[in-house]
């Protein structure tokens, strides 16, 4: 297989636009290496000789199976359970004790959440279990969406199967409880499984994402980095809607709101921050 000859600036700003168009996801002029070098192999798969070849067979080619492997190319799925564990002791203790007292005076017995960007599940299972470790929550009915813009994550999630990388940072009673320990993997119990439901969702198509609604939280951490401040908007205005009155999100610890909206305000809970819906 012969290596296809550099992107042209024109070809990549042809790609990097669609990438935007479908999903939000700005490549900036700066990555063009980064493009180059994810795309160069699946050109060589598809039998294709250019990148312009790639662009043409994007726009034309009409093949939303592409357009699953290109998305699935150009996001980066680096997660694990417990990822940034202080916020989820603030969600588990705080947020869920004030959520839970909301709801019971409002006559609601149950809970939402939705992962809005969840990769292979890591983040809606610790979500569950975290719910699942909450006594008071024994009679509230948990739901946990999970979404994602690429179906092979989504696919690899279901499957809920996990090497040692994974799961490096989970508590061992919660290993013990949650998970099956196969040898060469540990797998997710169907108790943790049967709370999430995991959907195809771009977090800047507004059709998507109204099928979520009435959430008390929301968990976007780490996606917004990869919008620029147009769809960074769009993206947290669509997770508004999805809230009800007073729900909370977290973006990733070293993310900020701070530019992009004044619809949620900033709320500090043990040195962490969590937006509410204003």
């Amino acid at each position: 297989m012969t290596t296809p000859a550099p992107m042209s600036i024109e070809t990549f700003k042809q790609i990097r636009d669609f990438i935007y168009e479908k999903s939000g996801i700005f490549v900036p002029d700066n990555k063009k290496y980064f493009l180059e070098n994810r795309l160069g192999r699946r050109i060589q798969e598809k039998g294709l000789k250019s990148y312009d070849d790639y662009a043409y067979v994007l726009k034309y080619g009409l093949d939303k199976a592409e357009l699953v492997k290109l998305f699935d190319l150009v996001t980066t799925n680096e997660t694990f359970f417990f990822r940034e564990p202080q916020q989820f002791e603030v969600f588990g203790k705080e947020l869920m004790t004030k959520i839970i007292s909301e709801n019971t005076a409002s006559g609601r017995k149950d809970i939402k959440v939705w992962s809005a960007a969840s990769s292979t599940g890591e983040e809606p299972y610790t979500i569950a279990i975290v719910l699942m470790e909450k006594p008071e929550l024994a009679n509230f009915k948990k739901e946990i969406f999970a979404s994602d813009i690429s179906e092979s994550v989504l696919a690899s999630a279901r499957n809920g199967i996990y090497g040692s990388y994974a799961t490096r940072n989970i508590p061992e009673p919660y290993l013990k409880k949650y998970f099956t320990n196969t040898g060469s993997n540990f797998v997710i119990s169907q108790s943790i499984k049967s709370l999430v439901k995991f959907m195809k969702i771009n977090l800047t198509d507004e059709k998507e994402t109204r099928s979520i609604r009435g959430v008390d939280v929301v968990f976007c951490r780490n996606v917004l980095i990869y919008f620029d401040d147009k769809a960074k908007q769009k993206a947290v205005s669509l997770i508004y809607d999805a809230l009800r009155p007073k729900g909370y999100l977290f973006v990733g610890t070293s993310e900020s709101l701070h530019n992009i909206t004044r619809a949620f305000r900033p709320v500090v809970i043990n040195k962490v921050i969590v937006y509410q819906k204003a």
